[in-house]
Parts: C-alpha cells; structure tokens; sequence
C-alpha cells in the first residue's frame, strides 16, 4: 500500500489486523529453506559480525528485535512483534517522498544447533497487498570451527504492483540498499551489547 504521508499508529494496527487470515501472495511458500527462486530476482548477502558464543547470542537477540529494520526509511510494525510463525508485520518504508506499508507473515523458524554449527533465524512472506510478491529469510549463524558469526539475508521477490512494475530498477536498488544496511544495523546493535 502506498501512502503519501507517514500512517498512524492506528491506521497501521488496522491495517495489520485486516491482513491476518488472506493467503501469501506467491505459491512456493517456504522455498527461501533450500535457497531456491524459481523465476525470481534473488538478493542475497553474507557478511561477519564478530567472534564467539557472546556475539551470536547478541546476534539472535538483536534479530529477534527486528534491529535489522532499524533505520532512518525503515521499520517493523508493530516493532516488538514475536518472532513465531503465522505472526504478520507490515514494513514500514519511507522512499522518493512517499511511504510503502508492506505485510508479511512469518513462515517458519530456523533453530539449530550441532557441534560445528548453530544457526538461528526465519522466514516470512508477502501478502496482497504488499508491493512485490516473495520470500524473505534472515539468519545468524556461529560457525563454532572458525569461531565466526555471520549475518545473512536471503530473499526472492518481484514486483507486483502496478507502480513497483515501473519503478523495478529503483526496487532492485533498495532492495540491495536494505541488505547492506540491515548488516550495519546488526552489527551496530550486536557491538553495543557487548
């Protein structure tokens, strides 16, 4: 949905409440687990946020806070949403002078741990009335042999409306801008933990 002005509150929690039972708006629902993108623009982006068990904890508190979303023309609503699956969002995106609330719903969790590897993260996907039409997964991960922990975001996604249709080389452009910001964000709030 495209605004001209910043929504309020109220306008956002009815919006979010209208989007809780319509279906996903794209049929390979979960596809973002085997990172497959069946006819789809991929963004993808891996970058480290430190080392060790204190940083990965930081990491997963800060992903379950959507501080991945913290910046200046974006945001998660409502911004202490659970992470659980079924649980629906909307972003928040300020761009060219007009405002985008977009809604997605969780789809799965990733919660693992082994000798060598835990990761933990999710997955959502877009509704009707979001812009575009695909996936989203974001997950940290402490590689436990190396001691590093990483930050990456995986998405599939094209446009769907009318307007991102036109504007798909500018989408393209800030989808890749979030990528890289959402890392900044991350390791900015996993660095203040510390």
């Amino acid at each position: 949905m495209f605004l001209l002005g910043k929504p309020l509150d109220k306008e956002i929690s009815d919006f979010i409440a209208a989007q809780c039972d319509v279906p996903f708006s794209y049929r390979e629902v979960g596809a973002t687990k085997n990172h497959s993108s069946p006819g789809y623009p991929i963004n993808r982006y891996r970058a480290e946020l430190g080392n060790g068990q204190q940083t990965y904890k930081n990491a997963v508190k800060a992903l379950c806070s959507w501080q991945m979303y913290a910046l200046d023309w974006t945001q998660i609503c409502p911004s202490n949403a659970p992470i659980k699956e079924g649980e629906v969002v909307a972003a928040l995106i300020k761009h060219l002078g007009f405002w985008s609330l977009n809604p997605c719903r969780i789809i799965y969790l990733i919660d693992e741990k082994s000798e060598k590897v835990n990761r933990y993260g999710f997955a959502f996907g877009t509704l009707p009335e979001h812009s575009e039409q695909g996936e989203e997964q974001f997950v940290v991960e402490w590689d436990k042999t190396s001691d590093k922990v990483w930050y990456e975001l995986y998405a599939f996604a094209r446009p769907k409306n009318w307007l991102a249709k036109i504007g798909f080389p500018f989408v393209t452009f800030l989808q890749k801008r979030f990528a890289a910001e959402s890392y900044r964000a991350m390791l900015k709030a996993v660095s203040q933990k510390r």
